[in-house]
Formats: C-alpha cells, structure tokens, sequence
C-alpha cells in the first residue's frame, strides 16, 4: 500500500541520512528539500532580520509544490522535513526572535494555513533528536559554506521548538529516535531496533 512518510528534525540531526536508508532498504522514492536551491539562504544566514521572509516565503511556496507533487507517485514516498516545520518551527521562530515582523508573519500563517487545507498529512512522522552539540559537529563535519557561522543560540531555540512541536504534532502516528545516541547506519543491534519499530507502521 502507497503510504506518505515523513522524517522531520533539526538541521543535521541526519534526516538526508535516513531518507536514504528507508530507501534503500524498502525501495522507497525520496523527496528532498530544496535546501541548496533557496536563493535567499546565503543572505539569510549573514543578515537574518533582513532575508528572514523572503527566505521563509520560498521554502513554504516550493515544500507546497513538493507536498502536491507526491500524489503523482506511485510507490511509497519519503519526505526530508515538511511544510509543517517550515512553518511550525523556522518560521514562527523568527516571529518570536522579532526577526520577521508581525505584518509579515500574519501574511506568511495565512498563506499556509490555506495550503495546509490542500494536503494530505504524513502517514508516518519520523522525529529525530539529537543535542545541539552534536548539531553543531555535524553541521561543521558536512561543510556546507552557508551554516558554517549559524550561532548556537538560534540552533537552541530550534531545537526547542522542535520538541514542543512534536509533543502537540496529531495529523499522524509519530516515530521518535535518538539520532545522536542510536546509530542504525553502523550498529546492527540499533539498526535491528529501528527497523523493528518502523516495521509495525509499515
């Protein structure tokens, strides 16, 4: 049976690296965020206050696309992060941290609370967490240019709000893992455990 599934966490928590396990290991179609895409995300990094919108506006547009795309395929689809945390998370932490205004953030909500309306939600959320720490060796080791100088505090207010998103996440059943204390990529005994828990939704 065709089923929609979600991995969604902070930046480097390994969502990439999960999407592609469940694909190979179940033969499942990925669907990748447009993260090296986003035209607005070298500016946003160095100038958050500035570039916050603009680069919110084109993440929630172009995950909308991808949301609407995904009833095209045929198989089993598996998203890395989805418009929900773009909106729920990075967008509304800006709002809170005065780095987009309230005009601007009222304009962002109703445009996605009216694409939300048009989606079918996850049949599987996947959350994985992981400590701001090892975020930040992750982020560092992955040497993507425009990360590169993001401070620890806005990871931390991230992160925050990732676990107060989940804990009030309903649209569908929800798979929570450890990615910085339980490694399925290398350790048999934890990659036996993941694969039995996913094993129950699939």
């Amino acid at each position: 049976m065709k089923k929609f599934i979600a991995v969604a966490g902070n930046m480097g928590v390994g969502k990439s690296s999960m999407v592609e396990f469940l694909c190979h290991q179940y033969g499942f179609e990925p669907i990748y965020e447009p993260f090296m895409d986003n035209p607005f995300l070298d500016d946003f990094y160095r100038d958050m206050k500035t570039w916050g919108f603009h680069s919110q506006l084109y993440f929630l547009t172009h995950k909308f696309r991808l949301h609407m795309e995904m009833n095209r395929h045929a198989g089993t689809v598996v998203q890395d992060r989805t418009i929900y945390e773009d909106a729920e998370i990075f967008a509304t932490n800006l709002f809170r941290s005065r780095l987009i205004g309230k005009r601007e953030f009222q304009t962002y909500k109703e445009l996605y609370t009216t694409m939300r309306q048009a989606l079918q939600p996850p049949d599987l959320m996947i959350y994985l967490r992981c400590s701001v720490r090892a975020i930040r060796k992750r982020i560092k080791g992955r040497g993507r240019p425009s990360e590169q100088e993001i401070p620890a505090r806005y990871l931390r207010k991230l992160n925050t709000r990732y676990e107060e998103w989940i804990e009030g996440y309903d649209l569908s059943p929800v798979l929570i893992w450890d990615s910085e204390r339980m490694d399925y990529l290398t350790d048999l005994v934890d990659r036996i455990e993941f694969k039995r828990n996913i094993e129950k939704f699939l």
